[in-house]
This record gives C-alpha cells, structure tokens and sequence, in this order.
C-alpha cells in the first residue's frame, strides 16, 4: 500500500508543477505584450512629436504595420530603422528595382524579405491605399 502512496505523491507533485509551470507562463506572457504594445505607443508619440500633424498622419500607417521597424522616411521626417532601405523615393523608384509597379509590389512583393514580411499579414486594401497615398506625399516632398 506504501508503495501506492508514494506513486501517487510523485505523479501528484509532477502534475501540479507542471500545471503551475503551464499557467504562470500565461501570466509573465501578458506582460511582454503589454510592453511591445507601449512600446509601439512611444514609437508612435515620438514620431508625431518629431514631426507635423500632416506628416504624422501620412505616416502613421507605417508604425502601425510595423515597417518602422526596418524603414525610415526622411521625406516624412520618419526615422525608423537602418535594415531596410529609406522608403522616401519608393513610390518612383519600385518599379524599376522590382520589376512590377508599387501597387502589384505591396499585393504580392518580388523580394524575398518583404515576401516574408508580408506573406503572414498581407496588407489591406485600406492599408496599401494609405501606404501608396504616404509614399506618393513622400516621392514628392523628396523632389
């Protein structure tokens, strides 16, 4: 019967520490996300403060998909990342690196990095409308 007992006591403690284990990963999780998400509302505030409102609006499709991440547009007085290349002249130069207008580029990327990036969590129609409308203002400040 000991030998019972004891099974019991050891297949008992693994299950509740695994359990403990399993849902206090849940609780440190929310956290995290509650981190990325003020961080993207610090990026946002900094880059409108950085900036007009006009600029800032023309932007801000490009903080909330990310792409600051990667991109800047000096045009728009964007500084995001150094990964990718400055967006300003994108809307006029596209074409000519990737081959397809802008427009077919954002539905379906010819280069494999932004394929990935964008594979996952294609752009909207609402979102490449605004995204085209920003370049274009961009394309034409640069000028």
């Amino acid at each position: 019967m000991g030998k019972y007992i004891a099974i019991f006591l050891i297949c008992f403690g693994v299950a509740f520490g695994g359990g403990y284990l399993i849902f206090n990963a849940k609780e440190k999780a929310a956290p995290a996300e509650t981190a990325e998400k003020t961080d993207q509302v610090v990026k946002k505030d900094a880059i409108e403060k950085q900036q007009g409102d006009s600029t800032a609006k023309e932007g801000r499709i490009f903080i909330q998909r990310g792409c600051v991440s990667c991109h800047s547009i000096s045009a728009l007085n964007i500084q995001g990342g150094s990964t990718g290349p400055d967006l300003s002249q994108a809307y006029v130069n596209v074409e000519g690196k990737h081959g397809v207008p802008i427009e077919e580029f954002l539905k379906k990327p010819t280069s494999a990095v932004m394929s990935g990036v964008l594979g996952d969590k294609p752009l909207t129609d609402d979102e490449r409308a605004a995204v085209l409308a920003a370049l274009k203002a961009a394309s034409e400040k640069k000028q």
